[in-house]
């Protein structure tokens, strides 16, 4: 929770600007930065204040000045100690990319919801400043959230981060897929932060270009195609997107699966490396087309279809539970449970088919026992 402006501690001619009964010229004047005999710090927090008031006109010239105040205020307000609350209405206001941003990221009484949202839409420079307190990510674990899911941090940054959590015992809740990506770097060297980036961070920004160009083609369409064997192979649509994502590492795979399009999530979901395959269906992009795909297809994860098979939601889709019965690689554990909710011409159909195993036949078998026996 950011503060209030703390109004009290401000000088008499900030008070007096921001009083209820100050005279609307003055108030007007001080909308547009003018405020004879405040400091420039001052006139940022007056102009911040002002960004909310009642009056829809003093409030829209406020957030104009804010976003674009004069070098000769800003740069003295930021040398200066803001208060949390003209910093988080500083970095809303200023536009992306704006350098005023890296400066505003270190001052020492920034928020923490201020730094997640520095975090979450800055761009490289700026995540890269944002990394290098680690005290900070450590007290606040949403920071490091932000920071890993921003397509912009650097893949080595993220490594660093995902380290650091793990190595203190943090867990980043932000972060569907925690666990896989703490796990992937178990015993790994982890790189120093270097100026350049690394061959992990080229490899991770190639896949993005490679997902995004495929993206409006491929999204929209099957990735994968049967063979004459039953087997599945990615299509030739997303051949270069496969070859892309095999040079990477477990953990910029896993970041990948969290972040990336649905051709990769199609892709990854497969991966042989199950921390992979896991991240893809935890990521917060999966939507439930994907998931009724995933579940039917008997290339996927033993441990993702039992990761879907123990989400509430999607179980709401009947045919996603019919798929998971239906899958030989459903865990037994998993598919015993969905098959008492199996209607009686799929209990028939799953007593004669071959493609399931004998226990969940046998549990079909015993279901239609008892649905007969209830009617």
């Amino acid at each position: 929770m950011i503060p209030p402006l703390d109004v009290a501690a401000l000088p008499p001619p900030a008070r007096k600007v921001l009083d209820a009964s100050a005279p609307p010229p003055m108030r007007a004047m001080a909308a547009r930065g003018i405020v004879p005999g405040a400091r420039p710090e001052h006139v940022v927090a007056i102009v911040a204040a002002l960004t909310e008031h009642p009056d829809a006109a003093v409030s829209s010239v406020a957030s104009a000045t804010l976003a674009a105040l004069p070098p000769p205020v800003l740069g003295p307000a930021l040398a200066a100690e803001l208060e949390p609350y003209a910093i988080e209405r500083l970095a809303r206001a200023l536009p992306a990319g704006a350098e005023t941003l890296e400066k505003l990221a270190s001052q020492p009484r920034i928020a923490d919801e201020t730094l997640v949202w520095l975090a979450k839409t800055g761009g490289e420079r700026l995540t890269e400043i944002i990394a290098t307190n680690e005290t900070r990510l450590l007290a606040a674990p949403d920071i490091i959230a932000a920071l890993y899911l921003n397509k912009a941090t650097r893949m080595s940054t993220a490594d660093r981060l995902i380290d650091l959590a793990a190595r203190n015992g943090v867990e980043v809740k932000g972060i569907g897929a925690f666990r896989e990506a703490a796990a992937a770097l178990e015993g790994e060297l982890i790189a120093e932060a270097t100026d350049e980036p690394s061959p992990d961070d080229l490899a991770f920004d190639d896949a993005e270009a490679v997902a995004a160009a495929l993206a409006l083609d491929v999204e929209r369409e099957e990735t994968f195609e049967a063979t004459a064997d039953g087997e599945e192979q990615p299509t030739k649509k997303v051949l270069p997107l496969h070859a892309a994502l095999a040079q990477m590492p477990i953990s910029a795979k896993i970041r990948r699966a969290i972040l990336g399009t649905a051709a990769e999530r199609s892709l990854l979901v497969r991966d042989k490396n199950k921390l992979v395959a896991s991240a893809a269906i935890r990521s917060p992009q999966v939507q439930e087309p994907e998931v009724v795909r995933f579940s039917a297809s008997k290339n996927t994860h033993d441990d993702v279809l039992r990761i879907i098979g123990n989400n509430g939601e999607w179980l709401k889709n009947h045919q996603v539970k019919f798929n998971l019965v239906s899958n030989p690689r459903t865990p037994f554990v998993v598919a015993s449970k969905l098959v008492l909710h199996m209607r009686e011409h799929e209990l028939k159909a799953l007593e004669r088919s071959r493609d399931v195993s004998a226990p969940v036949r046998q549990a079909a078998t015993q279901q239609l026992k008892r649905k007969g026996k209830n009617q």
